[in-house]
């Protein structure tokens, strides 16, 4: 029974002795011994300390080599390194926009391979991995940052005509701020807020349904995220209701007097279109009426030739005025061009009636 115990115990020794052999290089082995919480949430602008403090073990006595990378969220792709610490000198590398505002806060050879992030922007959001390496110990750390906009100041209002005994609706809304925004309404003067009264955080609302004398006062509204917080007041007054009846009737008279006075001006236009029409017949009956002045037979028929270039033909003579004209009581006959040659013709034979020829005249 000796021996078997004997080698039950050297077991025992051997695996107690290895069990304190590993323990003694894990502890002495390099880590990284930064302590905090793994995400970060900071304001557009500020400046951010990503922590990674590490301890080297006893065996590790390589070149130390600091690796800061921003992780892609794609586990496919590669990290996509942005700062290092190797052979005793700080090396950048990706945008300048974005490595420039690196830098380490520390020494990195005493321990401390923490950064810092200057003028922060919602596109530095990322996670982030710290990576010591001296041969042979390695260790690394990860760290989230979370930029956010602050939210601006908001605006309050109120929906509604403040009238006691209806519904008031304050509101407030802030242009910009990053998400999750949350809105809370506090009462500054008059006291607390309405028993009654109903918030939404979300939408910024707060809802008064019976509207009195004691919710006057001064209200004040917080619109808030994880970065930042704004305020604005309203000052909520109580009125009383209006005659609504009166100004319907107020509405409606107003309604038929413009009525009236455009069927007023209707009926003057008409009116005047009438009279101008009456007046302009009138006028042209009375041109129609009235007689061309008269000129004289000579001053008419000399101007009839000058302006029909008029000629005389041989052997007829034609008078301008039938006053002229011979008598026959006077002569005892009258003489008529037949073509050339005269007819005579006894006092007592009826004769033709001379003819008027508008262009020469009578024939003489």
């Amino acid at each position: 029974m000796e021996p078997v115990f004997g080698r039950v115990g050297l077991k025992v020794a051997l695996l107690f002795l290895l069990t304190t052999q590993l323990n003694t290089d894990v502890t002495e082995a390099m880590v990284v011994t930064s302590s905090g919480p793994q995400t970060t949430q900071k304001a557009q602008g500020e400046t951010v300390n990503l922590g990674c403090t590490y301890t080297p073990g006893p065996e590790d006595t390589g070149e130390l080599d600091i690796e800061w990378s921003n992780v892609s969220p794609d586990m496919t792709q590669k990290d996509k390194l942005i700062l290092s610490f190797t052979g005793g000198q700080t090396h950048r590398y990706g945008d300048p926009s974005v490595s420039s505002r690196l830098k380490f806060t520390g020494d990195p050879k005493l321990g401390d391979a923490s950064i810092s992030i200057s003028d922060v922007r919602v596109s530095d959001t990322a996670t982030y991995q710290c990576k010591v390496k001296k041969a042979p110990g390695v260790d690394t750390r990860k760290l989230t940052l979370v930029v956010m906009v602050p939210p601006t100041a908001p605006k309050c209002w109120v929906e509604g005509a403040e009238e006691k005994g209806g519904p008031v609706s304050l509101r407030c809304k802030s242009s910009h701020g990053s998400t999750p925004l949350s809105y809370v309404w506090m009462r500054e003067t008059g006291g607390s807020i309405p028993s009654t009264a109903v918030q939404d955080p979300q939408t910024g609302e707060l809802l008064i349904k019976n509207h009195t004398d004691s919710n006057v006062g001064s209200y004040v509204c917080e619109a808030k995220n994880a970065v930042g917080k704004a305020q604005c007041k309203y000052a909520l007054r109580a009125y009383n209701p209006t005659n609504k009846a009166g100004v319907i009737a107020g509405a409606v008279i107003g309604a038929l007097l413009l009525l009236l006075l455009l069927l007023l001006l209707i009926w003057l236009l008409i009116c005047c279109c009438h009279k101008r029409k009456y007046q302009k017949e009138i006028a042209n009956e009375i041109r129609e009426d009235a007689q061309a002045p008269q000129s004289r037979p000579t001053s008419r028929n000399s101007s009839f030739r000058s302006v029909l270039g008029y000629r005389t033909h041989p052997g007829v003579h034609y008078s301008s005025v039938r006053n002229h004209m011979p008598n026959a009581r006077a002569s005892g006959r009258s003489a008529v061009y037949t073509g050339g040659s005269n007819v005579s013709s006894p006092v007592g034979d009826k004769s033709a009636p001379l003819k008027y020829d508008h262009e020469y005249g009578y024939p003489v």
